[in-house]
């Protein structure tokens, strides 16, 4: 018996994985966060399976349900939004199911900053611009931030940065980032990228929390901070460059 942590990816159902979506298929118990994941994902359940949405479940009631399958020898599948590595909580299931001597895998996911990249139409990675992107959080009413993981500190680096679960911040990120960004830096809030009711709202440092206030985003929103939006230019990579000789592309005669 195993359980499966499987990342279903931004809440489009085609960008489940092709092994996510094979492993719910034979799993006999799926149990997933429905307020993150459509039902569509968890319809690749086989026929008769116990599915359980866990968005009102606490952990004790979760892991009971895995001991409930480990003694019936049925395999779980436990699907989670986005990547499961990246604030799903998975660590703290890890544990237990360590502790009770259970079996687990993990499935990767497309993350929710890929998608809402995808969506932007943008690279988060430009020469010149931005090599780097820190994907972060800040401190609400969730646990508290490491002591060197604040924003002041982390925005010292100039990088690409993805805020997750800091909509409602948003007056604490700007006042923030402006002495390291500027206050004209774009800025984009992607909301439920991916999903049919999918929003993006662009601006600056300055205005965007004005215009989210308009379009009354207040959850399940991405932040991305960074000139990578708006590139006033940059060089080319090297990757492709003629005179970038490497071994799959050794220098041409003549």
């Amino acid at each position: 018996m195993t359980v499966w942590f499987i990342g279903a990816g931004p809440g489009d159902p085609d960008l489940l994985t092709i092994r996510g979506r094979d492993v719910i298929a034979r799993c006999p118990v799926c149990l997933y966060a429905g307020s993150l994941v459509p039902e569509a994902v968890v319809a690749h359940a086989p026929d008769g399976a116990v599915v359980m949405d866990t968005a009102s479940m606490t952990l004790d009631d979760i892991i009971a349900e895995m001991e409930k399958a480990h003694a019936a020898g049925h395999d779980v599948a436990r699907v989670h939004s986005g990547d499961p590595s990246l604030y799903g909580a998975i660590g703290e299931q890890i544990r237990r199911l360590d502790a009770l001597g259970i079996a687990f895998e993990i499935v990767p996911g497309v993350p929710a900053y890929a998608a809402a990249a995808a969506l932007l139409r943008r690279e988060l990675t430009l020469p010149d611009v931005a090599q780097t992107v820190i994907l972060t959080r800040t401190a609400m009413k969730a646990s508290a931030m490491p002591n060197t993981e604040d924003l002041d500190t982390l925005g010292k680096s100039g990088a690409t940065l993805a805020i997750h679960l800091s909509v409602r911040n948003l007056k604490h990120v700007c006042e923030t980032l402006i002495p390291h960004y500027g206050a004209e830096c774009p800025v984009a809030v992607v909301y439920r990228a991916s999903w049919p009711d999918e929003q993006v709202v662009e601006g600056t440092l300055t205005d965007i929390r004005q215009k989210v206030r308009a379009a009354k985003i207040t959850r399940t929103a991405l932040i991305l901070v960074g000139q990578v939006l708006a590139p006033d230019g940059f060089t080319d990579s090297a990757l492709y460059d003629a005179d970038h000789v490497h071994v799959l592309r050794p220098r041409r005669k003549g």
